[in-house]
């Protein structure tokens, strides 16, 4: 958590700085073979130095973009969850909870459709 300590320190609103704190240490416990880092002023969980999947935070929503692969992939399952979303990112919204059993599946289709990848976004 210690790449994102900065980021997440200028989110002004307790409980939306609370509810990132919460997917990031999740995803860091989860998935500890994944690189955190920030880039593009943002925190995200690289693999072999490919784009795995990233977050921003949003007046109304914790934004989670998993690339438009994995929202197409799971575009009914985004949907069911009670979540909207557009071609590059997922909106949880802010007062609903966190369907994580999602975002595990969005985190290992990727690291799996990517793992011959050599480079940072997909082709």
């Amino acid at each position: 958590m210690e790449a994102f300590a900065e980021y997440v320190a200028h989110i002004d609103n307790p409980q939306h700085r609370g509810r990132t704190e919460e997917v990031l240490a999740w995803v860091t416990k989860q998935f500890p073979n994944l690189m955190p880092k920030i880039a593009w002023n943002q925190p995200m969980f690289t693999d072999h130095g490919t784009f795995i999947i990233g977050f921003s935070v949003a007046k109304h929503h914790l934004a989670v973009a998993p690339e438009t692969a994995g929202i197409n992939h799971f575009s009914g399952e985004i949907v069911k969850a009670g979540y909207d979303h557009t071609k590059q990112l997922v909106r949880i919204p802010w007062d609903g909870p966190v369907d994580f059993s999602l975002l595990q599946k969005m985190i290992e289709f990727n690291m799996l459709d990517k793992a011959d990848c050599s480079t940072f976004w997909r082709k």
